[in-house]
């Protein structure tokens, strides 16, 4: 098992901008690369299976959590190192939280929307201090920046919310970033 472990919550599309699916992959080489196993969510559509691929290409370890009923939706990779399926999508999210050290965001959809909310929400809490990382692709999570500024500046969440994440513009700012948190 590798001594470090990087959940990345990304989505189940491509979405349009070619930079997102070449920023996943690149994510996924970076991590192999880097010694650290990729904890995603089993997917082999979209920035998921970009990812993954990537990883898996580059010699990296990979531990994929997929609830049920998106096996098919999803297409589930079980060519990875492990796979593992759960009942629902929260078992999933805690299972990838608990199998890593750091998290990452990649540009998605809803549903990273809600991965991402709920390791904040758990950091916001005290449950946990693991650093988590906007991947700002092309200034995608610009908007979600400033709605957390907005969140904190109306009084809804402490001004500290904004020192839980670190948002980096590119790959190698990540990488560089992950390096400092995972030493």
């Amino acid at each position: 098992m590798p001594a470090r472990s990087v959940c990345v919550f990304c989505g189940a599309r491509a979405g349009k901008n070619p930079r997102y699916m070449q920023d996943a992959t690149a994510t996924g080489q970076m991590l192999a690369e880097n010694g650290w196993r990729l904890v995603y969510g089993a997917g082999d559509v979209g920035l998921m299976g970009a990812t993954a691929r990537a990883a898996q290409a580059s010699g990296g370890e990979t531990f994929g959590v997929i609830p049920g009923h998106l096996v098919a939706w999803e297409v589930g990779k079980r060519d990875l190192t492990q796979y593992v399926v759960t009942e629902t999508m929260h078992e999933r999210k805690k299972v990838m939280y608990m199998n890593s050290d750091a998290i990452v965001v990649l540009p998605g959809g809803a549903g990273s929307l809600d991965e991402f909310f709920e390791v904040l929400t758990w950091r916001q809490l005290k449950l946990h201090e693991k650093p988590i990382f906007l991947l700002n692709t092309d200034g995608y999570w610009t908007p979600l920046i400033q709605l957390m500024d907005h969140v904190a500046t109306e009084g809804f969440a402490d001004a500290s919310v904004k020192s839980f994440v670190q948002p980096v513009d590119t790959v190698q700012d990540l990488m560089i970033s992950l390096r400092l948190a995972l030493s």
